[in-house]
């Protein structure tokens, strides 16, 4: 899965996936202290974890925490000072990213199953195997590597009994049948992120937010210039340098990043709210290596957000509608600026064990974000596993649209085994790099080393 939500313009609307960074320099990005092989025995559905969150790698001095008036930037989360330290919010998160990854394996397996399609394998997992049970001549299985999940077809297995000529092997079938079958764990994943968000607009209904003059000062770090100088923690500060924040929401945030950026060793008056008093500081930013200021702050915007709970079903089903149009439109131009600035995402790609970070992280500082956590995720999944790529759906449709423009012609089974096997190669590498990249970027590790 990749993962690159970029701003979007200003919408009265506002919920956890609408809280996305403004144009702000990459120093200041928020960071709240909140697939598949292909098998050579047969064609096999699977799905890789990977995703790109767009952040920073490198350890963010000021931390800007900012609602915008959309989606919520789960780029800040990735990467620098991963953390899972809290066990529930680890395995909220898990439970999430396993359930998409089995509602995507259902939809092949199902569409197969419905058609009398032979199945032999569904797994959780690549490699080696951790439990399985049989059933029906199938294996469900649970593996290793928890790089995402497979349903395994029996086509050209030499241990099957299944005779080569049957019609119910998925590779006899016709080409609408098996065209069905590979496109179906996009289907459900895309319908899973509607029912996710339409579930979240009946339980807790959509935030929205209304904006306030200033900007909310959530978190002080230690030893910090802000710290030095008499910040703390909940103050509000409404001006700067004598002249008030002209701007609300996000635009008022990067006002005061500006400026702060500009100003190193400088003084800066600040005009705060703290509780019913009104008062200045005087605060002098520390230099970064770049010659830029820091004060060691996270800020936001100064909002309340409120609940919108919808009267009836119709409305409830027209919230969901304009969330999820919102979302696809989000993923599906996040996924644009990836391919188009490809050498710089490609370093940001996070797999597994950065999502569960994220997740977790998302799950302790509101669990309400789950739900649209979990819709991204399915939509980053479905439109991913359609990019015409081995080892992915979309390579699968290539292959057999390719037949159907040769007359049913299929390729050799030797190149088309080369071709998948390069896939499962590359999804396997990328995998495991990134799991490893990934967990030596978690906090605690960071702290053993």
């Amino acid at each position: 899965m990749v993962i690159n939500l970029t701003s979007l313009p200003p919408s009265p609307s506002y919920s956890l996936s609408r809280l996305v960074n403004s144009k702000l320099p990459s120093e200041f990005r928020i960071k709240p202290s909140y697939h598949r092989p292909k098998s050579l025995l047969g064609w096999s559905s699977c799905v890789p974890c990977y995703c790109n969150f767009n952040s920073d790698s490198r350890f963010l001095s000021v931390r800007v925490q900012q609602p915008s008036r959309r989606r919520f930037d789960f780029r800040s989360l990735a990467v620098p000072g991963l953390d899972f330290s809290n066990f529930n919010s680890v395995l909220e998160a898990a439970g999430v990213l396993t359930a998409i990854i089995i509602v995507h394996e259902s939809g092949h397996f199902l569409a197969a199953y419905l058609q009398g399609i032979h199945v032999s394998k569904f797994a959780i997992g690549f490699g080696p195997i951790l439990a399985k049970f049989n059933a029906n001549n199938v294996e469900y299985s649970l593996r290793a590597f928890p790089l995402g999940g497979f349903v395994g077809f029996p086509d050209n297995d030499p241990d099957s009994d299944i005779p080569v000529d049957d019609e119910n092997l998925l590779k006899n079938r016709p080409v609408l049948d098996r065209v069905l079958v590979v496109s179906a764990g996009v289907i459900a994943n895309i319908v899973f992120a509607y029912i996710i968000i339409f579930v979240q607009v009946l339980s807790v209904g959509l935030p929205v937010q209304e904006a306030f003059p200033g900007v909310l000062v959530p978190e002080v770090r230690a030893l910090s210039a802000a710290s030095r100088d008499g910040l703390l923690p909940g103050d509000i500060i409404l001006s700067v340098n004598g002249a008030q924040l002209s701007q609300q929401g996000p635009a008022a945030v990067s006002d005061l990043v500006d400026i702060i950026k500009k100003s190193p060793r400088k003084n800066v008056l600040l005009r705060v709210l703290r509780g019913d008093k009104n008062f200045e500081i005087s605060v002098t930013p520390d230099e970064n290596f770049d010659g830029t200021g820091r004060i060691g702050v996270q800020l936001s915007p100064n909002v309340k957000i409120l609940k919108v709970i919808p009267k009836n079903l119709l409305e409830a089903w027209n919230y969901a509608g304009r969330e999820f149009s919102g979302l696809t439109y989000n993923v599906l131009d996040g996924l644009k600026q990836t391919f188009m600035n490809f050498s710089q995402q490609a370093s940001k790609v996070s797999g597994p064990v950065a999502i569960i970070a994220v997740g977790a992280e998302v799950a302790r500082s509101n669990t309400d974000g789950l739900y649209q956590f979990a819709a991204i995720l399915n939509l980053n999944l479905a439109v991913i596993n359609l990019l015409p790529l081995p080892a992915l759906d979309g390579g699968t449709l290539a292959l057999i649209l390719l037949e159907a423009a040769r007359g049913g012609r299929k390729l050799p089974l030797e190149i088309e085994q080369r071709i998948m096997s390069s896939g499962i190669m590359f999804v396997i590498i990328l995998g495991l790099f990134l799991i490893v990249r990934d967990t030596l970027n978690l906090d605690f590790i960071k702290d053993l080393l």
